[in-house]
């Protein structure tokens, strides 16, 4: 097959933008550590740079050509603020970089470019040549399995909590201004793998109704907000889960594989109601036809993620959560897109 001057050109510039892919997250990580999005959000007006290098005690060049490549990628705006000088402006993409912010993605970028995050990365060759070996490259690079690791590290247990936190409020947000009436008739609500508690507390608060009962590993939940709407429960989801109207997973299942899945579907299968009882889990739902979908490829991307951080966990296409969730005793279910990465399942005995 013959290939066009044109294609040839655009496979030029595909190539070097892999050859330099570190860099767009290397210089998004030194914003999130500059706090250059917090202050160009709190000035209120375009800022020029005078300004932001005094407010950051930054050199001025060299902050120029960061924000230069953070404007050319769209991150931020340069407006005119006289005929001489020019300042720069928050966007909505910017306003994911705030420490704290309610949009903020943060930790979680702080989180994947850590050392401890990246190291995993050189070792995926080695992870995709094995056989019949479920060493995790983040185990390989770091010692010890994920959660094993955050056990015995507190700083990078925070770090992915607080990571873990960061997508739970988009999610949870989207999720309750998508498809509230999957919450309808839900009076207890178990969390299965809750983490800190921050999606169940967004679900208590939009859905006042609810009894929450945030469910992980006791470590986990020993240093969870209590609430009076909440309570923590400590545990192993491959041998019980606290019964409930409702089992809801956000970001668990994608850990594990099949066979570790339904085990644990079937446990929350025996710990709700027959009647009316259901699973709820958000998580992405891969469509492998969609070649060149922005958003099909984040779901991709997150495959590959699994596959670098987990002993066996992966991202499942339609047909494959059909397979675990009936093999787990679920008769039907149904699938609701959100304005996220993930979309809605709602699983019924």
């Amino acid at each position: 097959m013959e290939v066009t001057i044109e294609e040839e050109a655009r496979a030029e510039i595909k190539i070097w933008n892999y050859v330099l892919g570190y860099v767009k997250i290397a210089v998004v990580k030194c914003a999130i550590e500059l706090g250059i999005a917090d202050v160009i959000e709190n000035y209120g007006s375009p800022m020029p740079l005078s300004e932001l290098a005094t407010a950051l005690r930054c050199e001025p060049s060299r902050l120029y050509r960061i924000m230069r490549f953070m404007v050319h990628d769209r991150i931020f705006k340069q407006e005119p603020i006289n005929q001489h000088t020019v300042g720069f402006s928050s966007t909505p993409l910017s306003r994911h970089l705030i420490k704290g912010g309610e949009k903020s993605m943060a930790a979680f970028i702080l989180l994947m470019s850590s050392p401890t995050g990246l190291a995993p990365w050189h070792s995926l060759s080695a992870r995709v040549l094995e056989t019949g070996n479920n060493i995790s490259p983040f185990e390989v690079a770091n010692g010890k399995d994920l959660w094993s690791y955050a056990e015995a590290n507190p700083d990078f247990r925070e770090l992915f909590n607080n990571a873990m936190g960061c997508d739970a409020r988009l999610t949870v947000q989207a999720t309750i201004e998508g498809c509230p009436e999957v919450f309808d008739g839900v009076e207890s609500l178990v969390d299965v793998g809750g983490g800190n508690g921050t999606a169940l507390s967004l679900l208590v608060k939009a859905f006042p109704w609810i009894r929450g009962i945030n469910f992980d590993l006791p470590h986990v939940v020993a240093v969870s907000a209590k609430s009076d709407s909440i309570e923590n429960v400590g545990g192993d989801m491959f041998m019980s889960i606290p019964n409930a109207d409702a089992a809801f997973f956000m970001w668990v299942l994608h850990d594990w594989d099949d066979e570790e899945c339904i085990k644990i579907l079937k446990k929350c299968r025996e710990a709700i109601p027959e009647d009316k009882g259901k699973v709820i889990i958000v998580e992405a739902v891969l469509e492998e036809d969609k070649e060149g979908d922005e958003l099909g490829g984040v779901g991709l991307m997150l495959d590959m993620t699994m596959m670098g951080v987990t002993n066996k966990g992966k991202e499942r296409t339609l047909k494959e959560w059909s397979y675990v969730l009936r093999q787990s005793g679920f008769t039907r279910f149904n699938v609701k897109p959100i304005r996220a990465v993930q979309s809605v399942i709602e699983a019924y005995p």
